[in-house]
């Protein structure tokens, strides 16, 4: 079974990891992590076939509303995921948007990503060819 894939789209801080990345890493999924708007954008290109993109509202080099326009103009039908802190509105673009400071509610939100696309695949494959 292949493991679904999920950029993280994280502030850097020096000499810190990204805990988005390790609390999707500690539930069994496979993660490419970026730490501004521009490596965001590169990663992306080279590697669109990821799961869902999380993004923190707070990247570095664009506001997260046109970060989100750039990445559906590789690949319009990526589900993301914004995390923000407590309190903060959703950036605008996401389908999903969970506060930064609970970890349970990002892994619900990553589920439901993970299960539309196992029964959109699953539809897929039932379709008889064109």
């Amino acid at each position: 079974m292949v493991r679904p894939c999920f950029l993280v789209i994280d502030k850097q801080f020096p000499g810190s990891i990204s805990t988005r990345k390790l609390v999707i890493e500690t539930a069994l999924l496979n993660v490419i992590t970026a730490y501004n708007a521009e490596e965001a954008v590169q990663t992306f290109t080279r590697f669109p076939a990821v799961d869902g993109i999380v993004l923190d509202t707070e990247v570095h080099g664009l506001p997260c509303d046109r970060l989100i326009e750039r990445l559906r103009a590789i690949r319009h039908d990526v589900p993301v995921i914004t995390v923000s802190p407590s309190g903060y509105e959703p950036c605008g673009g996401e389908q999903y948007h969970v506060s930064s400071y609970d970890p349970r509610d990002l892994l619900d939100q990553i589920q439901q990503i993970c299960t539309k696309e196992t029964e959109r695949a699953a539809q897929q494959s039932d379709s008889p060819p064109e």
